[in-house]
């Protein structure tokens, strides 16, 4: 894969693509390239699997006032 390839995988597994690049990645599942097209998917989910363990290895609880404070700007806000 050329490294513009390998930068298209990285986005499909942060799920930041636009519209050019999903014509991008469309062009790289249909290619008549079986070797290129597995290369593509498996970057993509080895990519998403690296992604999932940092955010679980960094993962934080969120202060426990917060819930207090998202209930009360929720019930604040007017009812339609």
């Amino acid at each position: 894969m050329t490294e513009g390839q390998i930068d298209l995988a990285h986005a499909v597994a942060l799920g930041s693509i636009d519209d050019e690049d999903h014509n991008s990645v469309q062009e790289l599942l249909d290619s008549e390239d079986p070797a290129l097209r597995a290369a593509f998917i498996a970057d993509v989910h080895e990519t998403s699997d690296v992604l999932a363990a940092l955010a679980e290895v960094t993962a934080t609880a969120p202060p426990a006032s917060l819930r207090e404070k998202l209930l009360a700007s929720v019930s604040a806000r007017p009812r339609l």
